[in-house]
């Protein structure tokens, strides 16, 4: 099932209307239930846009960044540290992300670098499925 949000601003006089449409059901992340491993395939179809956090709370600190769009991978708009992706193959060779367990609405994800080097940060749980 898809929903249009219409955003609908006032400037100077002048309407502008933007729809953008989501998939209610569809989460681009999946975590494999044995191995705890956090992927977005390649071959995703859907538009979005989601960040990870410092800590289980949107206004913190955007760690990282994962979208459908090219500006926001390209500029890495947020200057999200661990970066800016359309999947979880775009990430450097050997990086990987597992799931940790649930806090909240939230997601807790341990980003594990090719080098080892650990860093904790939370995904929306709308951002993902666990099959």
């Amino acid at each position: 099932m898809k929903k249009t949000i219409l955003f609908i601003l006032f400037l100077a006089g002048y309407t502008i209307v933007h729809a953008q449409t989501a998939s209610a059901s569809q989460s681009p992340g999946k975590v494999d239930k044995k191995t705890k491993e956090f992927i977005i395939p390649s071959d995703t179809k859907a538009e979005f846009r989601f960040y990870g956090y410092q800590f289980p709370n949107e206004s913190t600190k955007k760690m990282i960044c994962f979208s459908s769009n090219r500006y926001d991978v390209g500029a890495n708009i947020a200057n999200c540290p661990l970066g800016s992706y359309f999947n979880t193959g775009g990430m450097k060779e050997g990086d990987r992300i597992f799931y940790l367990g649930k806090v909240g609405n939230y997601g807790k994800m341990t980003y594990t670098s090719g080098a080892g080097k650990k860093t904790i940060f939370y995904l929306p749980k709308t951002a993902f499925t666990i099959k």
